[in-house]
């Protein structure tokens, strides 16, 4: 039943929304709402899952990409999150281990600068004590240097280097996901929730509109989660709740690997003002972010990264790496997202708590804040509240995210198998088993196969452009110019299965190259580079 679930049209999952009573409706398409979609669905409940945009439009495509633990959660004295973290980390790390990896990651030691040598390995004992491991040592300068070259932040005398964990968040949202379907769960994308219905005082449904057609449909349900992300505030409304997010943008730059190569992760604390920024290897990139900055534009608009930010950013890695001296002309994408913090605008938004909320009002459960690592007990916590309202008793359980993969064909290369692995986990032998060494060739410039284009695009519900190019591969924001360069082979490999037609082509191609041109690359006070 799960393969043919997988393949399912759209009509067919529309149809189905009005047509009975669903123990859960999970609002939002992100990291949690795919989790508690997951989470119930292994549970035997009737779920469906909306999404009014594509999955992992928002905030769970426009991470940090770091599974890690929260180190710097100890520093505020969160031992609570972090042992979560620390813990989640380490069972995402067992389960997917190609599409959750280790990275290794350095921290300067340098004169005059906190945190310190003593203070930061003290640190690092605790949290590898969280995760039942020791891995953590002091490299000497000339063994830092090795480690790292070209890292000579002022009064630099040694650095820590320690382990955490890094992934493509949007395909590990799809990758929960998958196993939502494999276990019975609707999910549809481009499907918004509209209006709650309300019975006796209580959630009873909802109307829900396909964004592509316009067309609405009534829907029952027991009980709705509300995993909308930054979103939450406005669905709560609904129920006459009060706000209870703050917003904050985290922004990142891309730069070629060959430009700034690093084989760790390095992390530091800006010279300026002190707080955590990282830059590491991925995806055959160099990522660097991030910034922390209350966000007061309209959530419906894509985010984008400020002169500012920038500035902030670039100056922490030649802070860092001074021979680099980096500019704008060298930075190839951008990226914004924006991080539903629980509490109010006051205070160091560096400091604000990263725990999550859940709360049932009428019952409309809301799950909102904690971290992409934490998911699973985030979801854990959701249908806690919701199992009265459905009816069906709801006990924690350990048991595992994810389907073990089957083996894949020998004589393919290592990358291939751990690269096909790492994104469609138990299905990859099933999706790419029949496919021609050509497809499976890397696109130029990234680790990226050809044959993930044409799998994204029969099986992995693209309705845009922006959904095979942003969230189902990364080539926006691996690739100058958002990948546009490669579009007439991306156009043979999809067309087939997408079918728009040349118009349909033209005007998607249009509507990317506007997004890409708006919130992708350097904004307009940066123009050293030249937007496509």
């Amino acid at each position: 039943m799960g393969q043919l679930k997988m393949d399912e049209t759209r009509g067919d999952d529309l149809a189905r929304m009005p047509s009975q009573e669903w123990d859960l409706v999970v609002i939002g398409g992100g990291i949690t709402g795919a989790g508690v979609a997951q989470q119930a669905a292994r549970r035997g409940w009737t779920v469906l899952l909306i999404e009014q945009r594509d999955f992992a439009w928002g905030t769970s495509s426009r991470s940090s990409k770091l599974v890690h633990g929260g180190l710097r959660y100890l520093k505020e004295g969160d031992i609570k999150t972090t042992l979560h973290s620390v813990q989640e980390r380490q069972r995402l790390m067992r389960e997917a281990p190609e599409l959750i990896e280790a990275q290794s990651f350095l921290f300067a030691d340098c004169v005059g600068r906190k945190p310190g040598r003593w203070l930061f390995q003290l640190g690092l004992v605790i949290y590898e004590l969280m995760a039942g491991q020791r891995s953590h040592f002091y490299a000497s300068l000339k063994d830092a240097q090795a480690l790292a070259p070209g890292l000579a932040p002022g009064l630099m005398r040694g650095a820590m280097v320690f382990t955490d964990a890094k992934t493509d968040d949007a395909r590990l949202v799809w990758r929960v996901l998958m196993e939502a379907r494999r276990d019975g769960a609707t999910v549809l994308n481009y499907a918004q929730a509209q209006t709650l219905q309300m019975d006796a005082g209580q959630v009873s449904g909802l109307l829900v509109q396909d964004v592509i057609t316009g067309h609405s449909y009534p829907v029952r349900a027991k009980s709705i989660v509300n995993a909308t992300g930054v979103w939450a505030d406005c669905v709560r409304s609904g129920v006459g709740a009060k706000p209870l997010l703050r917003p904050l943008r985290g922004s990142h730059l891309v730069v070629p690997f060959w430009r700034l190569p690093v084989a760790q992760s390095v992390s530091l604390m800006h010279p300026v003002d002190g707080r955590p920024v990282f830059l590491y290897p991925w995806e055959g990139i160099t990522l660097i972010g991030t910034t922390d900055l209350d966000h007061h534009g309209d959530l419906d608009v894509e985010a984008s990264i400020t002169p500012a930010e920038v500035d902030y950013l670039m100056q922490a890695v030649n802070d860092q790496f001074p021979g680099a001296a980096l500019t704008p002309a060298d930075i190839s994408a951008c990226y914004a997202g924006v991080r539903p913090v629980v509490g109010d605008a006051t205070g160091n938004a560096s400091k604000a708590a990263r725990d999550h909320a859940v709360l049932d009002e009428s019952g409309l459960i809301t799950v909102a804040g904690g971290k992409l690592t934490t998911f699973r007990l985030m979801a854990q916590d959701a249908l806690a509240l919701a199992a009265p309202h459905v009816g069906k008793p709801f006990a924690r359980e350990d048991d595992a995210i994810f389907t073990p993969p089957g083996a894949l064909n020998p004589r393919w290369s290592a990358f291939v198998r751990h690269r096909l692995t790492a994104r469609y986990g138990y299905r990859a032998q099933a999706l790419a088993g029949a496919a021609d060494p050509v497809e499976l060739q890397t696109i130029p410039g990234t680790n990226t196969l050809w044959l993930e284009l044409s799998i994204a695009a029969q099986h992995e519900s693209v309705q845009h452009l922006d959904d095979l190019l942003l969230r189902r591969t990364r080539l926006g924001i691996l690739l100058p110019r958002g990948g546009l360069d490669h579009l007439a082979r991306i156009r043979e490999l999809c067309e087939p299965h997408l079918q728009w037609g040349a118009v349909g082509w033209r005007t998607e191609m249009a509507r990317y190259q506007a997004l890409i041109a708006a919130h992708y690359q350097l904004p307009a006070t940066h123009p050293e580079l030249p937007t496509p």
